[in-house]
């Protein structure tokens, strides 16, 4: 026998409440790079505090990274900021290249966030380590990258005039963002040992979004006694700690106790 269909009018209209969602302590936007396999991943496991969430855009890029092809990303941040949760309210917005906030600027990068978003906090992978390393109190470093050599000079010259010098640099040498993501745990951990157990060196600063390293961390600092951060886990730290979100979590490594 077939169901009496309803009337036009027979649907019961129901009373409801609304509470803060899922980011009611923080809500994060972040720009991804269309080339980018590792940073969503690291985050999801980093940034597991009850109220906080965070919401990803990806922006068009080339796996070829090269200062020419780096600078072309500009022009697309703020229509990728825009697509970032429309009309509604965000804490900070991160813009996740290591590389391209160096060519670029990180100050350009501010500013193209803020064409979509006024006013907003922000940070970017180098603005992170740099304050990372600073509240570390690690004055050398050693800089691990995927990079080509013209990248990798820029980079060190662009830390150095930050204030924090580079005692050893080491890379991969590799210019296809898609495979610096496929770079093993074992020969990341194995350079890594390589640069930190040198008596110049303060801390292990690994430059790339793209490099799995995060995981790694408490392991690594537990067998070398030195800090090791990466572009994916300080920024994230530097995002919640920009949204005003403190937790002590020190199982996750040395900075996200402070």
């Amino acid at each position: 026998m077939s169901p009496t269909p309803l009337q036009p009018d027979a649907c019961t209209k129901l009373d409801f409440a609304l509470d803060a969602g899922i980011a009611q302590r923080a809500a994060i936007g972040l720009v991804v790079l269309a080339t980018d396999h590792t940073i969503e991943h690291e985050w999801r496991q980093l940034l597991r505090q009850p109220g906080v969430a965070f919401y990803e855009s990806r922006l068009a890029n080339s796996p070829d990274i090269t200062p020419a092809r780096l600078a072309e990303i500009e022009l697309r941040i703020a229509p990728a900021v825009d697509l970032l949760l429309p009309g509604e309210p965000l804490d900070v917005v991160a813009f996740g290249c290591t590389s391209a906030s160096m060519v670029i600027g990180e100050e350009h990068v501010f500013a193209r966030i803020r064409e979509a978003r006024p006013g907003i906090a922000c940070t970017t992978p180098i603005t992170a380590a740099v304050a990372a390393l600073k509240v570390l109190q690690t004055p050398r470093i050693a800089l691990l990258t995927p990079y080509i050599r013209s990248i990798n000079e820029f980079m060190r010259d662009y830390i150095e005039a930050l204030g924090i010098a580079v005692a050893r640099m080491a890379s991969f040498e590799l210019a296809d963002d898609n495979a610096v993501a496929r770079i093993d745990a074992h020969s990341l951990c194995a350079a890594i040992e390589q640069l930190a157990r040198h008596a110049d060196v303060d801390a292990v600063f690994v430059s790339c979004t793209s490099l799995r390293v995060a995981s790694l961390v408490p392991q690594l600092e537990a067998a070398l006694g030195k800090p090791v951060i990466s572009s994916n886990f300080a920024m994230a730290w530097h995002t919640l700690r920009l949204a005003g979100v403190d937790n002590s979590e020190p199982q996750l490594g040395r900075l996200f106790a402070i």
